[in-house]
């Protein structure tokens, strides 16, 4: 058997480039892995066939389960599908649909998880390759860069160094975001990606800074939920030094400074938010690593 953990995902920036012909859109995003965790518990057994049971009930646990399509997919690649079956346990911690990768990270535990219960049959980059067919996040979620520099699809990563001295406060409102429809209504516009990629691109990795920190899909995404904006600014009213919606929404993050902010006045802010927007308000500083 094998525990695992699933860390969740920020975006600090993220670019739409343009739409590929197969339907998926070409995207600059830095990423960074925080210690929010989904938790999984992995166990073989010989005879074929892959069990999944969650925390959560109303998530799938079938064959369209990322889990599980990760699970099978490792067991062809691995060339094990017709000596193994595999029971899972997924511990759900992640809001589900929160633009946190929760799912994708959940999927790239178990394609990591599964190569080292095995004895490491498959390269690093075979476990990636894997990864992008499943979904675009996945192979930030397979590498062991706590932070890392995303393009293409989300499947050319380069490592970046981790945020450092902040604290994460993370408000999801528990509202449907949409990420294929966030996608589709988002106009891109080559002016501003003339000018504001291709410098963003040019800083070196050392040079981040939360001024920097830029999301295309959140106008959109404030369009259709007004709310997302309302945290956002809350956040900064409540001493964030930058807030912003992460992935495709509709959790907002605030970076706190550490040197400004003890734990305990940390929580406070959190039961503050808590008491607006229940109880999807996380804590969070970046993940440290299983």
């Amino acid at each position: 058997m094998i525990e695992l953990l699933a860390p969740a995902k920020i975006n600090l920036f993220l670019s739409i480039l343009g739409r590929r012909e197969d339907g998926y859109h070409e995207l600059v995003t830095r990423m960074q892995k925080i210690d929010l965790c989904d938790h999984l518990n992995i166990s073989t057994r010989r005879s074929p066939g892959i069990h999944l049971s969650c925390s959560d009930k109303t998530l799938a646990s079938g064959k369209n389960n990322l889990v599980v399509i990760a699970a099978e997919k490792f067991l062809k690649a691995a060339g094990l599908i017709f000596e193994y079956g595999l029971d899972i346990h997924l511990e759900k911690r992640i809001p589900v649909a929160a633009g946190l990768g929760g799912g994708s990270s959940d999927a790239g535990a178990v394609l990591k998880g599964l190569n080292t219960l095995f004895n490491t049959p498959l390269s690093a980059e075979q476990l990636v390759e894997i990864a992008t067919t499943i979904g675009a996040d996945v192979p930030f979620f397979t590498v062991d860069y706590p932070s890392a520099i995303a393009s293409g699809i989300g499947e050319r990563l380069s490592a970046a160094p981790d945020i450092e001295g902040f604290w994460i406060i993370l408000v999801n409102p528990g509202i449907p975001v949409s990420t294929r429809a966030i996608f589709e209504n988002y106009t891109l516009t080559t002016v501003p990606k003339n000018s504001k990629v291709p410098s963003f691109q040019k800083r070196r990795l050392t040079d981040f800074s939360v001024g920097q920190m830029h999301n295309d899909l959140e106008p959109v995404a404030i369009l259709s939920q007004p709310v997302i904006e309302t945290i956002k600014l809350s956040l900064l009213e409540n001493g964030a030094v930058a807030a912003m919606m992460s992935g495709s929404g509709p959790t907002v993050f605030g970076l706190f400074p550490t040197e400004q902010y003890t734990e305990p006045e940390i929580n406070t802010l959190v039961d503050r938010f808590t008491m607006v927007y229940g109880r999807r308000v996380y804590a969070a500083r970046p993940f440290a690593g299983a």
